[in-house]
């Protein structure tokens, strides 16, 4: 069976790659926990310095895997919030991870995939990709990636975005915040180089330190952290068994269009 992730060492750098490529490196629930061990074995080893996260092929991660979405719609409240809390504790490992990290976005991004380039410190991405926040346009919202996007894009970007569902470019990506960065393919493994070698010049315990600063300097505190996505795997939760919910994730799996397309405008 092919592993959901590749995780190399390369000197003092930990590499981890999303590797479903056939599927655009879509979360399911394997994944998930695939990529959380990583992250936990990668935070928790004292010779790992830095953490890169990309995916293998065209895109860096297409959110939601089908057969996951399909497993989400049949399943109860209770089971959709505990899927909930299992993704939104990956994102919450993720930012708040001791060593420095960085997306290496190689291709798309869009859900649950914006949602990890939002909670990594440094974000660079190849000029050709896009992003999307289109929960709303399957009767949901982003919530479990919520604090992160915000924090990385702003509240006045994310309202209309999150409202919108709309694709953006990279160049939009980089304007909001979302890539520090947006350059050519064959510029990007450069561009990550370089930032790996800007961090090598830091000490250590002084650069956990200057994350943890910004982290509680800009608001973002573990245990706040970890109420937030309580009541948000309850929000997402609800909305994925309500009939809107309901309507919208049959629609999208059926591939037609739900019931509210065009409403809008009218």
């Amino acid at each position: 069976m092919q592993e959901t992730i590749l995780v190399t060492r390369r000197g003092a750098i930990a590499e981890i790659t999303l590797n479903r490529p056939q599927i655009h490196n879509a979360f399911d629930d394997t994944l998930i926990a695939a990529l959380t061990e990583a992250l936990a074995a990668a935070d928790t080893d004292p010779t790992v310095r830095a953490v890169v996260l990309s995916g293998n092929g065209s895109c860096f991660s297409a959110g939601a895997d089908l057969n996951w979405m399909r497993g989400m719609a049949g399943a109860s409240e209770q089971e959709n919030r505990e899927d909930s809390l299992r993704l939104a504790r990956l994102m919450r490992n993720l930012q708040f991870l001791s060593k420095p990290t960085i997306a290496r976005v190689n291709g798309a991004a869009y859900g649950g995939g914006v949602g990890l380039v939002a909670c990594c410190d440094i974000a660079i991405g190849v000029d050709t990709a896009k992003f999307a926040l289109s929960e709303v346009k399957l009767g949901l919202v982003p919530a479990v990636i919520s604090p992160y996007v915000v924090a990385a894009i702003g509240l006045r970007e994310a309202r209309r975005l999150f409202i919108t569902g709309e694709v953006f470019d990279a160049a939009t990506a980089a304007r909001i915040g979302l890539l520090h960065a947006a350059v050519p393919a064959t510029e990007l493994d450069e561009a990550i180089e370089r930032q790996l070698y800007l961090l090598g010049k830091a000490g250590p315990l002084a650069q956990r330190e200057a994350k943890q600063l910004a982290l509680r300097i800009g608001g973002a505190e573990l245990i706040e952290a970890e109420r937030i996505d309580t009541e948000n795997a309850a929000l997402i939760a609800r909305l994925r068994v309500s009939p809107e919910g309901q309507h919208g994730l049959t629609a999208f799996l059926d591939k037609r269009a739900p019931s509210w397309v065009g409403s809008a405008a009218e």
